[in-house]
């Protein structure tokens, strides 16, 4: 689907104000500066994050319908994602993007792509573990790993035990 005049200026407005929701939440967050992991790896250009964006939806917007309604609709209209599903169990509304070409693996609107799609994979911070897409290249780090791994080789564990908590905890670099 390409971009006409109208929703790119939509797309833009929409943008600006996801930059400065986005912003102002990194600025006035208890913890901003102080996350507990870091980002590290690269992309791989696996296309995953792109193929089904999935979108964290608040309670409301699970509950009632035409809050749901409203939400699907500029996710139509404005970033050219078509509803799939909802699952309710976890909050999430999953989408296939209009933008993304599984061939290529490449978007056709990337200049004009959404705040979230711009801002994967550090979005992902926000949950308390964060959980990467099985073949992205990106994973977390924490931040205090190797007081961490110290404080694992006190104790007598087997290597493969030792292995799968560093693994869990984001311990490898």
């Amino acid at each position: 689907m390409k971009d006409g005049p109208i929703r790119k200026a939509v797309k833009s407005v929409a943008l600006g104000f996801y930059n400065i929701n986005l912003l102002a939440a990194r600025r006035f967050r208890p913890s901003a500066g102080r996350r507990r992991f870091r980002l590290a790896g690269t992309c791989n250009g696996c296309g995953q994050c792109c193929e089904s964006p999935t979108i964290k939806a608040g309670r409301l917007s699970i509950q009632s319908r035409y809050a749901r309604i409203l939400l699907l609709w500029w996710h139509r209209v404005v970033n050219g994602f078509e509803w799939i599903r909802t699952d309710r169990k976890s909050g999430v509304f999953i989408f296939r993007c209009t933008h993304y070409d599984p061939k290529t693996k490449l978007c056709d609107s990337y200049g004009s792509r959404p705040g979230m799609c711009r801002d994967y994979p550090r979005i992902l911070f926000d949950a308390p573990i964060p959980r990467f897409l099985p073949e992205c290249s990106y994973y977390a780090v924490d931040r205090q790993a190797d007081r961490f791994k110290a404080l694992l080789e006190q104790h007598d564990l087997p290597p493969e035990k030792r292995e799968k908590l560093y693994r869990d905890l984001n311990l490898n670099e």
